[in-house]
């Protein structure tokens, strides 16, 4: 990397602390702003010239409206409701955590039967196609490791 870029990066990094603390502050998010609050760049074009300052500024401006999109959601109910409303989603999602853990143990059930009888190359074979739903089973862990100690060895 060069002198110069390295130099870009370096500020672009610096605003990151600035940008976390806007929103954290919940002060709007401009390029003035953070020109304000930033140690080296004194001007609101310093960041609006510069492509990735720029994009990093609408990123975190676009987290700020939907943080205060939430947050309006909220304050429009009464505290009884939003605590009835949160129990009600972390029901929803302790009910979907535990259908998620059951869909992969059977998943994972099914192919280490499939293994047993001589299948799991033709079913690996099937899923040549669809790299991407396999790769996501396997990060969710419903696909057994090859080295898995099967539970009739």
């Amino acid at each position: 990397m060069t002198k110069s870029a390295t130099k870009i990066a370096d500020v672009d990094e610096s605003m990151l602390p600035i940008l976390e603390s806007l929103l954290e502050r919940d002060v709007d998010i401009t390029a003035r702003a953070v020109a304000r609050l930033h140690p080296s760049l004194k001007a609101a074009s310093s960041i609006t010239r510069s492509e990735s300052r720029s994009t990093l500024v609408a990123q975190y401006r676009h987290r700020q409206n939907e943080f205060r999109r939430w947050r309006g959601r909220v304050g429009k109910r009464a505290g009884d409701q939003n605590g009835a409303a949160l129990a009600d989603k972390q029901s929803k999602i302790d009910q979907m955590e535990m259908t998620v853990a059951l869909l992969t143990a059977s998943h994972v059930a099914l192919l280490r039967s499939l293994g047993e009888l001589g299948g799991f190359a033709k079913w690996a074979a099937f899923y040549e196609r669809f790299r991407e739903a396999r790769d996501a089973l396997q990060t969710i862990g419903a696909i057994p490791a090859e080295n898995e100690s099967h539970p009739n060895s």
